[in-house]
């Protein structure tokens, strides 16, 4: 096949090494409008269970990414004037560029070509591709293109966020929950190479406006910043952007959906296809995951484009749809804050640990909390648990189907 994959992110490169090592014979190119190493964000995050997946896809990727990445199993909840720690799974983190350089360099060794600042904006730039993947992100616009025949829904979280790095390094994945004079502010942090952390920031947008951020210059804000997480940061500056161009703007996280993710011989991938909120980590995860489903449709179905990016959608649908619900409600977790925020913080980094939980929002937080701790004492509490999470669940998305139309992804 002739392939075009439109933006050099993880989900398009780690792709076209799938595609290959199936099949050497496969044409592929994969264009990014950038300058190499001029990616836009920090560290990223995964489980181990991506490894295992990655060494099925291409191990020498598989190894080359762990070899890069750094680990910790603990999670940090600083609240007011308290620590409070938790033993959790294994997690892993490596710089977004890292990362793309990695898989760059393992795609060109296979023979796929990597172009960069190549701007592809319409698929009239591409007459002679069989199949044209689009991986250029949340902001795609080969996607916009055909936004109406692919039913595109996107929706706007309602608090602020900015994505920062720090040369404070966390040896756990550290929550940071401050009271300001406008509101609570926090951040979550992780390191992703030995002498550097991301750190995002968010608030409501109450906060968000209270403590100035819309009217402050870029220096201005870092260092108000600075001043508000000073304890957590330990002296440490807050950095905008990993490759010193530019700026981190305050954004509101958009969740886009998608009801069909291909249309002819164009196919979507990773953001492009569907985004699920920072708070849950899953991002890249999912785009290479992507990567590797849609691969395998395609050499399942060699002879008929239209059966495998079906198989490739129908699979992949299936296969999020409990990330996106996590990700919706821990969205709503840190949306409702101020619900946790007057617990004592075992209470509240309990909770927070049970933020993807569809109950939670409709249960007073102490008593989840004291049903909480009791299941995990009494074999019956937790047998109802499991019981009734599905059922609300069921009724819920009930609920909002019969409010806005048949179910998306």
């Amino acid at each position: 096949m002739r392939i075009a994959c439109v933006g050099g992110g993880p989900a398009s490169l780690y792709f076209s090494i799938v595609m290959k090592g199936f099949d050497p014979g496969h044409d592929i190119t994969v264009h990014e409008r950038n300058p190499a190493g001029s990616s836009y964000g920090w560290g990223v995050t995964y489980w181990s269970d991506l490894l295992d997946k990655l060494r099925d896809g291409d191990p020498a990727t598989a190894a080359a990414i762990g070899a890069e990445s750094v680990r910790w199993v603990d999670g940090e909840a600083h609240i007011r004037d308290e620590v409070t720690t938790h033993r959790g799974d294994e997690s892993f983190g490596i710089g977004r560029q890292r990362l793309l350089d990695i898989l760059a360099e393992r795609a060109t060794e296979l023979g796929v070509r990597v172009e960069y600042g190549s701007e592809i904006a319409s698929l009239d730039q591409l007459p002679d591709a069989d199949l044209v993947v689009a991986g250029d992100g949340v902001n795609s616009r080969l996607r916009r293109q055909h936004a109406e025949h692919l039913g595109t829904e996107v929706t706007n979280g309602r608090n602020r966020f900015i994505w920062l790095g720090t040369s404070r390094v966390f040896d756990a994945f550290t929550f940071a929950f401050v009271e300001s004079e406008h509101g609570w502010i926090w951040f979550y942090g992780y390191r992703f190479q030995d002498d550097r952390s991301t750190c995002v920031v968010e608030c409501s947008p109450e906060t968000w406006a209270g403590l100035g951020f819309g009217t402050l210059g870029e220096d201005q804000s870092l260092a108000l910043l600075e001043r508000i997480f000073a304890r957590q940061l330990d002296g440490h500056p807050l950095l905008m952007r990993a490759d010193g161009v530019g700026s981190a703007p305050w954004l509101s996280f958009r969740t886009m959906t998608n009801n069909s993710w291909h249309h002819d011989n164009l196919v979507l991938i990773g953001d492009a296809a569907h985004t699920t909120h920072y708070s849950v980590g899953a991002g890249t995860t999912l785009a290479l995951e992507d990567a590797i489903g849609l691969a395998r449709a395609l050499r399942a179905h060699p002879e008929h484009l239209p059966s495998a990016l079906a198989a490739y959608q129908q699979e992949r649908k299936a296969a999020i749809l409990s990330t996106q619900s996590a990700a919706r409600y821990s969205a709503q977790w840190y949306e409702d804050i101020d619900r946790y925020l007057r617990l004592k913080p075992t209470q509240l980094f309990a909770l927070l640990g049970q933020r993807h939980s569809p109950l939670l929002p409709h249960v007073p937080p102490q008593m989840y909390y004291w049903v909480n701790q009791a299941a995990e004492e009494f074999t019956a509490l937790r047998k109802f648990r499991k019981w009734l999470g599905p059922r609300v669940v069921r009724t819920l998305h009930a609920r909002e189907a019969a409010q806005s139309g048949p179910n998306r992804v």
